[in-house]
């Protein structure tokens, strides 16, 4: 199969200006040579690298399509196979026919991100930065495109690369001293070994640390707007996105359903969600958005609870109030421009004082220290240089854990002078675990999982 000639759409299938069909394989010059004819009779088999020509597509003598047709000869190509893109006129009629002749001559449609395996295969890029590519195809914020960027560039693979070099060095000493015991070789010291080791665990530590943040700058967190009805659940979360996405009437009620929308909090994607007022209800419709409210409460991360100070803290603020101890919470405590009749003291039951915050949606009182309160749950307070730091995802994070916990277990083992051979084995461990960041020893099962989530032409 991995000698197969591979073809797919490289761009979104519909009406566009310009489409691009990519082929990749030993025959994919020699296959578009048979579809092809330029206008200056050349063919590509004979053109150099990273050349374009201009042409029609031909079936039988019947004009197709008027294209541009450029060519990546291997290795220098994105696969390090030989690699033809055509780029021909939008629409799904001109695209299908030239792949049916495409696959006619010799080629197959190509599986959900082939190429991009095929890249990782042939040893242009490794696990980690395949990764990457699928994170700038993901990317919601500058801020995440950055992050996939570096790590494509290969920040991480460089890292755990240095890691697992040291790793080694500390691991060929000490089979060394294991297999040379009765010769007189200078061996490095238990004391040196606990030294270079400590390091290399210090090292995984800050890749895990940032694994969290990293996580929520790439996918965004859900915060969820709650509270008994007529509060300003729905005057806030306009206020907050700035525009009327929610219904407001002083009639309790009115928010029958979850009411979604994203914004941006410094370069952090936020799903914030409005949901309908938490009370008992007789009414069928109110009960079912009372429900979904709880639903959207329980999957949230973070929980912004609204109370209405111009009243007193009811036996169903109490019960939204229990669902703080649970979750990351931020309590409003919103019309602070009435008068007070709220015990906050009560409030102080649930929450931390410095996360109640008092508000006035109608006078825009608040709101600032509210978002300042967010991010402060998400990312915290520091400033976070993302720039500066190697940002790993969850598969990564699983396998530098286990990496961790093999070189704690060989810190023990020198602690307490076992020999040679149990530290080693631990070490070896760590090395293999880091290996599967970069795909030096991962399983078909992860790989094919990985490049599952990729599009057919990529």
């Amino acid at each position: 199969m991995e000698d197969d000639t591979i073809a797919a759409l490289a761009t979104r299938a519909g009406e566009a200006a310009v489409n691009i069909i990519k082929i990749s394989g030993n025959k994919s010059i020699e296959i578009a040579d048979k579809i092809f004819v330029s206008k200056s009779l050349k063919k590509l088999a004979y053109i150099k690298t990273y050349n374009l020509l201009y042409g029609n597509i031909i079936d039988k003598n019947e004009l197709i399509d008027e294209v541009l047709i450029s060519v990546m000869k291997a290795p220098g190509s994105y696969t390090k196979e030989n690699v033809v893109e055509i780029n021909c006129h939008g629409g799904l009629a001109a695209v299908n026919k030239i792949l049916d002749l495409i696959i006619k001559n010799g080629a197959r449609l190509a599986e959900p991100g082939e190429f991009t395996k095929r890249a990782f295969l042939n040893g242009r890029i490794d696990l980690a930065q395949v990764e990457a590519i699928a994170d700038i195809i993901n990317a919601k914020t500058i801020n995440s495109l950055k992050i996939a960027a570096n790590n494509l560039k290969g920040n991480l693979s460089d890292e755990i690369k240095y890691i697992r070099k040291n790793l080694l060095e500390i691991i060929i000493n000490i089979e060394a001293s294991i297999d040379f015991i009765e010769e007189d070789l200078e061996v490095i010291s238990y004391e040196e070994i606990m030294e270079k080791v400590k390091k290399i665990y210090d090292e995984l530590v800050e890749l895990i640390k940032n694994e969290e943040k990293g996580e929520i700058i790439k996918n965004g967190i859900k915060v969820t707007i709650v509270g008994k009805p007529n509060v300003g659940k729905s005057s806030l979360l306009n206020l907050i996105i700035k525009k009327e996405k929610a219904i407001v009437t002083p009639i309790p009620g009115t928010t029958r359903d979850a009411i979604e929308e994203i914004l941006y909090l410094s370069g952090i994607p936020i799903i914030m969600t409005d949901t309908a007022g938490i009370r008992k209800s007789k009414n069928i419709i109110e009960k079912l958005g009372v429900k979904k409210s709880i639903s959207e409460l329980e999957k949230s991360d973070i929980l912004i609870i609204v109370l209405d100070n111009s009243k007193k803290i009811s036996e169903e603020d109490i019960e939204i109030l229990k669902k703080a101890k649970e979750k990351k919470c931020i309590v409003c405590i919103n019309k602070i421009d009435k008068k007070s009749k709220i015990d906050k003291a009560q409030v102080e039951n649930y929450v931390k004082k410095n996360f109640i915050i008092e508000i006035s949606v109608l006078k825009n009182l608040g709101i600032n220290k509210l978002e300042e309160k967010i991010r402060d749950l998400t990312i915290g307070k520091d400033k976070f240089e993302f720039e500066e730091k190697i940002i790993i995802n969850k598969r990564q994070k699983i396998a530098i854990e286990q990496a961790k916990e093999s070189i704690d277990s060989a810190i023990k083992a020198i602690k307490e002078k076992l020999s040679e051979e149990f530290p080693a084995l631990d070490l070896r461990n760590a090395y293999n675990f880091l290996g599967e960041v970069i795909g030096e020893n991962t399983s078909e099962e992860i790989l094919n999982g990985i490049f599952a989530k990729f599009c057919v032409g990529k």
